[in-house]
């Protein structure tokens, strides 16, 4: 089947069950590789440097959570035939505003350090070429070409390229790092030892819980799967993607736990404390594996970028497209779009690729000013809890077809995130520079 031949179902007869197939695995790793940026990495260091091995049962945790956000996101658009955010305007119209203001503020500040996170490892492994901001500059208008001449099948290609590269560099070093197996078999039983809370939440809640959640259905939907026969499919390709994306968190917090916690090594806040991580390894290992990690680190931070200058747009371009439709009256969810790849052309998905790149490239030259880092962290705290929440509402009403509606086990893990992403709100708002 191609990219674009499916049409979407809302009603009538059940449309035919679709064998999965390994082969075509894919949103579910463009997805995993958006949400694990560069910061998410340093979280996972951290962690495994304060902790050693006792938190890698939170890490196992937080990939059950992404499963089940994903799994629900995927199943409402497979079920309904609507996209997700038809189904947040369904539930009222504050949900548009807060949406409407979150993703052009987030998308400005987002733009910025997307930028910077790529520019880092450039400037660490070309040290001579460029300034970083030159080179978050030229990182940015790659990633804007590339988006704009491409369609998703190419973007899907180029992810698991990125993805590939992560894996391989990361599990690498994991192994260099020779990890010590019982210490680390003895992290799955839950412990949770003193000051461990906020880096326990951050496991759980943080690697690869973004805005990018939401932009799985929308994925889903551009690969041509759109109806329920495509579910069984969707579920393969979203526990692939998280057990991959666990395979990384693993591998980092091994990374922390042997090359860090042992000998008390810090490591910087935010994106640079990758940098001092490849200090180490060029210290303990040579400059061979040093290298390799820098590559790595920009396969992480590039394809984050990339991840999001793609699924954000397509998300902001439905936006824009079902508020013209509410406007004229018409019903159509926008999944026919997507499949047919007609919102990867349309303006406002072009529109806000222009946004995430030039507006941000300001701050890049500019402290960022100090109300817009207060704005930006209160909506961005809010967003997985009320992605969430709204997920529990959707798919427990008459909005979503009896069959494929919540069961116990989903409503269980929905609700334990909420409740953990709730949690993690409060502790990041409470952290943000008041």
């Amino acid at each position: 089947m191609s990219t674009h031949d499916a049409t979407p179902t809302t009603g009538g007869a059940n449309p035919p069950v679709r064998t999965p197939s390994w082969k075509m695995i894919g949103p579910g790793i463009v997805v995993a590789a958006t949400g694990v940026g560069a910061g998410d990495l340093v979280a996972t260091l951290i962690a495994g440097s304060k902790f050693g091995y006792t938190l890698l049962w939170a890490a196992v945790v937080g990939c059950i959570v992404k499963i089940a956000l994903a799994e629900a996101t995927g199943r409402w658009h497979l079920a309904t035939g609507r996209t997700v955010f038809d189904g947040w305007r369904s539930l009222g119209p504050w949900t548009t505003v807060y949406f409407a203001v979150y993703v052009v503020l987030w998308g400005f500040v987002y733009g910025a350090t997307a930028m910077s996170s790529s520019a880092l490892p450039l400037q660490a492994l070309f040290p001579d070429v460029l300034g970083l901001k030159w080179w978050a500059i030229l990182t940015g208008l790659v990633g804007l070409l590339f988006v704009w001449t491409n369609r998703y099948a190419i973007v899907e290609k180029i992810m698991m390229v990125f993805v590939g590269v992560m894996f391989v560099v990361v599990v690498y070093v994991a192994v260099r790092v020779a990890p010590d197996l019982p210490d680390a078999f003895a992290g799955l039983l839950p412990v949770l030892p003193s000051g461990s809370i906020v880096y326990t939440l951050g496991l759980v809640g943080g690697v690869g819980g973004t805005i990018t959640m939401a932009a799985y259905g929308y994925w889903i939907n551009a690969k041509g799967w759109t109806d329920s026969g495509w579910m069984r499919m969707m579920r393969l390709d979203n526990r692939v993607a998280y057990v991959t994306t666990g395979v990384f968190v693993v591998a980092m917090l091994i990374i922390g736990a042997e090359l860090l916690h042992a000998s008390h090594t810090a490591l910087a806040s935010g994106d640079k404390g990758l940098l001092d991580l490849d200090e180490v390894l060029e210290q303990r290992f040579g400059r061979f594996t040093s290298t390799l990690f820098l590559v790595g680190f920009f396969a992480a931070s590039f394809s984050s970028l990339v991840g999001v200058w793609h699924g954000v747009s397509l998300m902001f371009s439905d936006f824009v497209e079902r508020l013209r439709a509410a406007r004229a009256g018409t019903a159509d969810g926008g999944v026919s779009e997507v499949a047919r790849g007609d919102a990867e052309r349309s303006w406002p998905f072009r529109g806000y690729l222009l946004w995430l790149t030039f507006p941000p490239m300001a701050l890049l030259f500019l402290d960022q000013p100090f109300g817009l880092v207060i704005a930006y962290g209160v909506l961005g705290a809010f967003f997985m809890p009320f992605l969430a929440l709204t997920l529990l509402w959707m798919l427990n009403s008459t909005r979503t077809p009896r069959e494929w509606r919540n069961g116990w086990l989903s409503n269980t893990l929905l609700a334990l995130s909420a409740l953990l992403f709730l949690v993690l709100c409060v502790q990041e708002l409470r952290d943000l520079p008041w």
